[in-house]
């Protein structure tokens, strides 16, 4: 079972471009930069790993996937992991939670434990 501590409060730094690498690919870099400067905001909730996986509509990876089992070694091992950054999804335009980061930490979450309360920093999209 995933514990509170199993996670850090902040996001390691490197897992801000590495949304902004990720959200590149589906956006413009002008709406890119204002949402990961409004996750770099943030202030921390939590969601639990079933909400996460069902909103954003990504299968669960499984638990021998390479990144998803460093993660569980990670747990295992007592250290900590990094917040998921999201981008919030749109209900009336069909538009799914984006994990903008920590895809491979919600999926291993979710093997430990469904329920587990994972810290999140969420942006929302800009209004167009």
């Amino acid at each position: 079972m995933v514990k509170p501590e199993s996670w850090k409060q902040q996001p390691d730094e490197h897992d801000f471009p590495a949304a902004s690498d990720y959200l590149s690919l589906i956006l413009d870099e002008r709406t890119v930069s204002g949402i990961v400067d409004a996750l770099r905001k943030a202030q921390p909730v939590t969601r639990k790993a079933k909400d996460l996986l069902r909103a954003s509509r990504l299968p669960q990876l499984p638990p021998d996937n390479v990144h998803v089992a460093n993660d569980l070694k990670k747990v295992s091992a007592g250290k900590l992991l990094s917040p998921v950054l999201l981008v919030r999804g749109q209900m009336s335009t069909d538009i799914p939670l984006t994990v903008a980061d920590g895809y491979h930490r919600v999926c291993a979450s979710y093997h430990l434990d469904e329920d587990a309360d994972i810290p999140c920093l969420i942006a929302d999209l800009p209004q167009r």
